[in-house]
């Protein structure tokens, strides 16, 4: 249970996503005594999510843990360094380091599964196709849940990821992270080693891409524990 000590738990979702992809979180956090924030980010830059997400903690009183998922994990891992952020929780996401881009983040793996599913949207935005929500981001979530993800996923600037990161914030606060054994939107294995690098605490899921809402207990169980470890540094 939480304190008054405890950090504020800032949500922050992925491309093709929403904050909405945290309405099975949020009620589990709360419940436990949490006060919870799930960032809108525009998905039109890096730069832009970032900043969305630095006011988000700006608003906050006190420390925050920083919680994203998938892309996401790059927008954690820069708006990171806001004084108030004392801990990150990565959720099948991405961790470039300083100076790296998402794609310099996995340019050295495989292509995941479900890559040939995302298509363009207009001029400059890609979304995934309900065939890639259903075999690859969310296949172990029922059909009516799929296809809300599909109908209300948010077009993803793909530009964004040659953005690079300025300052990798898990290199000097300790981080978790959440892999997805059955994610085929990123390489398993590119997870592992990133989890290593960045030294963090790992759980390891039956999962798709979507823990969060497929096993939605056990991540915020997993959350709340970074909570309480942090809670004793802050």
């Amino acid at each position: 249970m939480a304190s008054q000590h405890t950090p504020t738990i800032v949500l922050v979702h992925g491309a093709f996503a929403n904050a909405g992809c945290w309405h099975k979180i949020i009620p589990l956090l709360r419940a436990k005594g949490y006060s919870v924030v799930a960032s809108n980010c525009p998905l039109g830059s890096l730069a832009g999510d970032v900043t969305a997400v630095q006011q988000t903690i700006q608003m906050q009183e006190g420390p925050v843990l920083l919680v994203g998922h998938s892309w996401g994990g790059a927008i954690i891992t820069e708006a990171g360094n806001e004084p108030q952020v004392c801990g990150l929780v990565y959720i099948a996401a991405a961790a470039p380091d300083t100076g790296q881009s998402f794609n310099d983040w996995w340019k050295d793996y495989p292509a995941a599964p479900g890559a040939p599913e995302i298509k363009p949207y207009g001029k400059d935005r890609f979304v995934l196709t309900l065939e890639g929500f259903r075999r690859f981001f969310a296949h172990d979530l029922a059909t009516d849940e799929i296809e809300l993800l599909y109908c209300t996923q948010g077009p993803y600037a793909a530009a964004s990821n040659n953005e690079l990161i300025t300052n990798a914030a898990w290199r000097n606060k300790p981080s978790w992270s959440i892999i997805g054994e059955k994610d085929y939107m990123l390489a398993l294995d590119l997870e592992r080693a990133m989890a290593q690098r960045i030294k963090a605490e790992t759980l390891v899921l039956n999962s798709s891409h979507v823990p969060m809402l497929s096993h939605p207990g056990e991540v915020a169980d997993f959350i709340e524990k970074a909570a309480i470890e942090l809670t004793g540094k802050i």
